[in-house]
């Protein structure tokens, strides 16, 4: 099982590091942001493009994170139900939710490949490609499907030491 850590670690560094990258990204959008209300509101001047932009930004920021959040149990988890279980059911339903949220993953990421391959479009100011991005949607939903096996992994091997 060395093999697994391993490859559990790469991946989790991976996220990380997307992360990362995405987390640099909200500086420059706050910045470009905080020029364009300037602009517009002192010299009625905006900066043309700058919700394109921000808007690139942010769904960059959004889905580079997805992976990294579930990997350090970030997302919203309401366990009231779970604690009053006994254990191996709060275990069964761990898996039973992993699994239900692999397989919408998923479908997610496949789809996004399909639609983001076939995209030709581009932003309506800037002329900047949607390739990337809808792109970013399939490559967000793989990390996150690799987030959710080991997940599920540790999920199986807890139940099964039960």
């Amino acid at each position: 099982m060395r093999w697994f850590e391993a490859i559990k670690k790469g991946i989790q560094r991976t996220d990380f590091y997307l992360c990362s990258v995405g987390m640099c990204l909200l500086i420059p959008m706050m910045l470009l942001t905080a020029a364009d209300v300037i602009g517009r509101a002192a010299w009625a001047q905006p900066i043309p493009g700058a919700v394109e932009v921000s808007s690139y930004m942010l769904a960059c920021f959004v889905l580079l994170g997805v992976a990294y959040t579930h990997q350090v149990k970030g997302h919203v988890r309401i366990s009231m139900l779970v604690a009053r279980l006994p254990q191996w059911a709060g275990l069964i339903l761990d898996v039973i939710t992993t699994l239900l949220s692999l397989f919408i993953i998923s479908i997610l990421a496949w789809q996004g490949w399909i639609v983001g391959i076939e995209e030709r479009a581009v932003s309506d100011m800037l002329r900047i490609p949607q390739l990337p991005f809808r792109l970013l949607v399939s490559a967000a939903g793989l990390f996150l499907s690799l987030e959710l096996l080991i997940d599920l992994s540790a999920s199986i091997g807890r139940l099964l030491r039960r």
